[in-house]
């Protein structure tokens, strides 16, 4: 295979970075062939992940099915209100 072959390939598999890795290998240390271009190639990214937000109406939604218990709730308006997480939640209610 030569340049344009390899590098469709690369961008064709979902795991770029691993493939990219098997493929300097089997150049390299196996046929030792020098791909000096491929050094260069860009290696996929990860996509950012976003953070899931509950909309105002889940929120109530939760605290709806636990009226009486009291810490719950605040734990729930805590975590919702504040940004806090789950564990800074429990440490400050429990």
């Amino acid at each position: 295979m030569g340049a344009l072959e390899v590098e469709a390939f690369l961008i064709y598999l979902a795991t770029q970075n691993q493939a990219l890795s098997a493929t300097l290998f089997l150049y390299r240390e196996v046929l030792a062939v020098d791909l000096p271009w491929l050094d260069n190639f860009e290696r996929s990214k990860k996509p950012r992940r976003l953070p899931v937000v509950l909309t105002l109406q889940e929120i109530q939604a939760c605290c709806m099915r636990h009226p009486g218990c009291l810490s719950r709730g605040l734990m729930i308006k805590l975590l919702y209100g504040t940004g806090m997480r789950l564990m800074e939640a429990v440490r400050c209610c429990g």
